[in-house]
């Protein structure tokens, strides 16, 4: 009786290869699809406060869209049918609304500069930094505006102009996140934010709120005590296991010693 070999035939092999292949292929395929979609999952939930703001922002927008024109007009420029000056208004509803509705530019701004804050400074000090800059630039602008309109250098309606607290926050953030930039091109970006924020209100036509962006990065630039001890997770990562193994090597070489 003739011994067959109990491996595979080279027709065989030549089928469970290009079927192993094809298979290798796509298990590879949906290992980086859910190696990618593991890490935007865990870039959003680490970031829990930009992105719940960011769907406050979607669902305000959505409702905006769907009102009626003459809504849309009074919720964005902030406008009551009379002359008034209230800088609470901005205070709360500025962060509650886009200018101009559209949502998808934002989202990609929050993603770069807010989640990025959060991530390297904690969700408490990225937020106290956000709300800062926000508070800062509405009372600065909105008291300037005041004192605009009760002199007479300023027409009683620019009292209804609405002041984006989004924006504001938004270049707050920016600005801190200077301090994460390594040297030297820390200097770089600072001069580019400045330059980028401070043209506008240097230009002839300046208005309360190129004087709140400015007011904003340099409250940014002043919470630098906010930043400090704040490291990326590469580098926490990375230092802790240098002090979890020095008592271990410690305790090795004192015997050697003696």
């Amino acid at each position: 009786m003739s011994r067959k070999s109990p491996g595979p035939t080279a027709d065989s092999d030549t089928d469970n290869g290009s079927d192993n292949g094809t298979g290798t292929g796509t298990g590879t395929g949906r290992r980086r699809s859910r190696r990618a979609l593991s890490a935007v999952r865990r870039w959003i939930v680490t970031a829990p406060g930009t992105y719940i703001w960011l769907t406050v922002l979607f669902v305000t927008t959505v409702l905006l869209h769907r009102t009626t024109p003459a809504f849309e007009h009074g919720a964005s420029d902030g406008s009551s049918g009379g002359p008034s000056w209230d800088p609470v208004r901005p205070l709360i509803s500025g962060v509650l609304w886009i200018d101009g509705g559209h949502w998808l530019p934002y989202a990609v701004l929050f993603t770069v500069f807010h989640a990025t804050a959060e991530h390297w400074l904690g969700t408490l000090r990225w937020l106290a930094v956000a709300v800062l800059a926000h508070v800062l630039a509405v009372l600065l602008g909105e008291g300037v505006l005041g004192w605009a309109v009760r002199y007479g250098d300023a027409s009683p309606s620019a009292g209804n102009t609405a002041e984006f607290g989004v924006s504001y926050a938004l270049a707050g953030v920016v600005a801190v996140l200077t301090y994460r930039v390594p040297h030297p091109w820390r200097y770089v970006y600072a001069f580019a934010v400045l330059v980028f924020y401070g043209v506008p209100l240097a230009a002839d036509g300046r208005t309360v709120t190129d004087l709140g962006h400015v007011t904003a990065v340099l409250t940014g630039l002043a919470c630098y005590r906010l930043t400090r001890g704040a490291r990326s997770p590469g580098r926490r990562e990375a230092s802790s296991p240098r002090k979890r193994r020095a008592p271990s090597q410690e305790k090795t070489e004192r015997p050697a010693a003696q």
